[in-house]
């Protein structure tokens, strides 16, 4: 069974806005790179020897452009919703290391079952309401054996953003995020075998919340739920919602926590129940290593 979403997403909305912020995505990365090179870095866990690559949700292309380097003979797919982060992908993309563009939904994967080696996917899956739709579908495509090798943010992020809107109205502005249990059960329900996951909590620092809400927006980082506010936000509004925020300000800044999960599971060749209750270790521990082939 699903995981009920918090709320529901407008997918048409989210793709417009990775589209508009595609030519300047890279310029406000910072966290999406560091995260991106922390999961990159976790790959030598495995022993490895893919043919067959997805980046699943590949932003511009840097890390479809980081596995064609690490994994030189394989057939790299780069997968995206938005049209506009495909076209930055295309300059990453190069003559000796190329790797193909694909437009498509994480919940409804273009592609052949049992085709990819490895999913690598690094902070997309918080832009999906229903998890476990696509961890079945991720474990769809993965042939049995396959690795996938994900992060995404969990609930804590933003607690400070969050908690200052909540002194303008009710309404929700930041959008909500699956905690690590929830996550745990989606992937066991979905089919994938042995579910690990770990979490790590990265504070970063602005001059002012205003400096903050720039950088989400450049990310193409904003609130696409279904029942969201529409329009501008008034100035009075704005003035309360900085006057919130300013009240937690430290000596580094505006503080802003990021909580990142990581996670990896294996393809099977059915889906299998649920899980509860399960151990939780951390990632970091697994060094088992797992043969590239069936």
């Amino acid at each position: 069974m699903n995981l009920p979403a918090p709320f529901r997403l407008d997918r048409r909305a989210l793709a417009r806005a990775f589209d508009r912020a595609s030519n300047r995505y890279d310029v406000h990365a910072q966290l999406q790179r560091q995260v991106r090179e922390e999961l990159l870095a976790r790959l030598p866990f495995f022993r490895l020897a893919p043919q067959r690559i997805l980046d699943l949700g590949c932003g511009t292309g840097e890390g479809a452009a980081a596995l064609r380097r690490q994994f030189k003979g394989a057939r790299t797919v780069a997968l995206d919703l938005a049209p506009g982060m495909l076209t930055q992908a295309a300059r990453r993309s190069r003559l000796w290391r190329r790797f193909a563009r694909v437009c498509g939904d994480a919940a409804a994967l273009p592609l052949a079952s049992g085709s990819m080696d490895l999913v690598f996917s690094s902070l997309m899956l918080q832009w999906c309401e229903q998890p476990q739709a696509i961890f079945a579908e991720i474990c769809r495509v993965l042939r049995p054996g396959g690795l996938l090798l994900f992060s995404t943010l969990g609930p804590q992020t933003l607690e400070e953003l969050r908690s200052a809107w909540r002194a303008v109205d009710t309404t929700p502005h930041v959008s909500e995020f699956v905690d690590l249990p929830q996550l745990s059960v989606a992937m066991g329900g979905a089919g994938l075998a042995e579910p690990v996951l770990d979490t790590d909590q990265v504070v970063r620092h602005y001059p002012d919340p205003l400096a903050l809400m720039r950088e989400l927006k450049g990310l193409g980082a904003r609130n696409a739920a279904s029942d969201r506010r529409r329009g501008l936000l008034g100035r009075a509004a704005l003035r309360t919602l900085t006057a919130a925020y300013e009240r937690q300000r430290t000596l580094d800044g505006i503080p802003a926590t990021f909580e990142v999960i990581y996670g990896a599971a294996f393809g099977t060749t059915s889906p299998a129940p649920a899980v509860h209750g399960e151990t939780l270790v951390p990632l970091s521990a697994v060094r088992r290593a797992r043969p590239s082939t069936p």
